[in-house]
């Protein structure tokens, strides 16, 4: 487990309180029942950049805190618990990372000082199909002339905050073909950009994605992040904040399942006897928190390598494939130990389990991740 620091605890702490009184599941059942096709709260992220959780990864001289990523998972994980609708996954974590990884100053300075200040929303368009795949990114990007810029065709999917986000950060291929790691180029295209489509994806968690489709998209060679053909090096450990990430928000989520599920079982009676007293019902429960302290300690190992630096790979893929594991076992326990009441919109358990398939889904699901890292052992 990671010992915090009394700063890390002030952060987690005022996350906890915020979420509790400004957002708790009852927004994020206000935003479904809207029907308005916003994927998060626009007052809310503006809230977050005031109180600077957005620029919590972002360095100072971009009106960031540098406060490490251990610091901003600690946030996540508490936006997980009430089931927060908002950027700071897709803006604050990832699309800050690749621009603070592989940024010019002219990029950094054009994104990030908005992105900290909740400003701004950007996101990482990398899949192009239901499954995660990175490698396979088949979206075409064309020299417009020697020496000058590209020309995007293609699409992608499932893009969270898509539909509302100031720029997209494009994974597309510039040479090679579908399945190589080699030619792939990363560019920084404006959501408003011409050519650029965005179709809206209602998503069984109750927020948004978006289909985006591009056409002749036109975008200078400053576009580029990083360098031609080796957008590799910036995609891979962008997507290892974004798994590590991602898994944070799910521990909190689950975290959240078992504390309602538990508070169930010492007051609902059955037979004359509180039902958290049946021997059954214990086993699981405790079955459940050793995981869901196991994963802690794999979640928190991989935001803290972040900060360190080195390969973190691997560890980033067993945060995700156990975070997938955990919120999937607290999701159903928290339908089933609730029995009837469980199964009835009027409860929060279905807005967990809903939230919980997504989440697994999202940048690969256990057996990518398990996949991922037995090959990274040598398997």
């Amino acid at each position: 487990m990671a010992v915090l620091t009394e700063e890390q605890t002030m952060l987690r702490d005022a996350a906890k309180g915020w979420t509790t009184d400004s957002a708790p599941v009852a927004a994020l059942r206000k935003l479904r029942d809207s029907k308005s096709g916003k994927s998060f709260d626009p007052a809310a992220w503006a809230e977050m950049g005031q109180m600077g959780w957005a620029g919590v990864i972002i360095p100072e001289e971009h009106n960031g805190s540098a406060f490490g990523y251990l610091g901003l998972g600690l946030v996540l994980e508490e936006t997980g618990r009430t089931l927060v609708a908002s950027p700071l996954l897709s803006t604050a974590l990832i699309a800050a990372s690749a621009l603070t990884l592989a940024g010019t100053d002219a990029q950094k300075t054009a994104w990030l000082d908005k992105i900290a200040l909740g400003e701004a929303v950007a996101t990482l368009a990398v899949d192009e199909g239901s499954h995660h795949a990175p490698a396979k990114a088949a979206l075409a990007a064309t020299r417009a002339g020697a020496g000058a810029g590209f020309a995007l065709n293609g699409s992608k999917t499932f893009v969270i905050d898509g539909e509302a986000a100031d720029l997209l950060i494009v994974v597309a291929r510039t040479s090679g073909k579908p399945g190589d790691t080699d030619g792939l180029t990363l560019f920084l295209v404006p959501g408003d950009a011409p050519g650029v489509t965005r179709a809206h994806l209602a998503l069984a968690d109750s927020r948004g994605a978006a289909q985006i489709t591009f056409k002749d998209v036109s975008v200078g060679a400053d576009a580029v992040l990083g360098e031609v053909d080796k957008g590799w090096a910036v995609l891979e450990p962008t997507l290892d904040r974004a798994y590590a990430g991602l898994a944070a928000e799910m521990l909190g989520t689950a975290n959240a399942a078992f504390d309602i599920t538990l508070d169930y079982l010492k007051t609902r009676t059955q037979f004359g006897q509180v039902i958290g007293t049946f021997q059954a019902l214990q086993h699981r429960a405790s079955k459940l928190f050793t995981d869901l302290e196991t994963t802690r300690s794999c979640v928190e190992a991989a935001l803290e390598a972040f900060d360190a630096g080195g390969d973190t790979r691997a560890l980033a893929s067993l945060a995700k494939a156990k975070a997938c594991e955990v919120l999937h076992l607290a999701s159903n326990e928290m339908v089933q130990m609730h029995g009837g009441i469980g199964m009835t919109d009027a409860h929060d358990s279905g807005l967990y389990m809903k939230r919980a398939r997504v989440a697994e889904a999202l940048f690969g699901g256990a057996s990518f991740h398990r996949d991922r890292y037995a090959k990274l052992q040598g398997f």
